[in-house]
């Protein structure tokens, strides 16, 4: 069973996700995806990419219109695609198991006040990223 972390975005502590720019989405993911490009538009408009961070880690990552999951990313570089692409939609990261929300201190605001309380506010980094969500890294 694969663990995924979602991103979705919030405007101005609304309750539902804001769609997201699918274009912006290429353009970060794009040059990290390793899979077949005949396979990166599904017939529904979402979108499909393998992506593999320079330290070889890798992760499967989904998109719609109103969100993004990353099914089992790999300890690693991979979160920094994951940063990146958070801070550029301006997004927050929602933790499957516990269902916290990691994101930068710009997006606090914007969250569901439910979800304002116990939100992680980080730098988005790989590592603040990583750590966030599964812990410190074991030498």
């Amino acid at each position: 069973m694969g663990w995924s972390p979602s991103v979705h975005k919030f405007v101005g502590g609304g309750e539902a996700p804001v769609s997201l720019d699918l274009e912006l989405v290429r353009a970060v993911l794009e040059p990290h995806d390793v899979g077949d490009p005949q396979l990166t538009v599904g017939e529904d408009g979402s979108l499909g990419f393998w992506i593999r961070a320079s330290d070889g880690s890798e992760a499967e990552v989904f998109v719609d219109e109103y969100g993004i999951t990353v099914h089992r990313p790999q300890a690693g570089g991979v979160f920094g695609i994951v940063a990146e692409l958070v801070s550029r939609l301006g997004a927050v990261i929602i933790d499957p198991g516990s269902g916290r929300v990691v994101c930068r201190q710009e997006q606090h605001a914007d969250l569901p006040p439910e979800m304002q309380h116990g939100a992680i506010v980080i730098e988005m980094t790989a590592e603040a990223v990583e750590t966030a969500l599964t812990g410190p890294r074991r030498p």
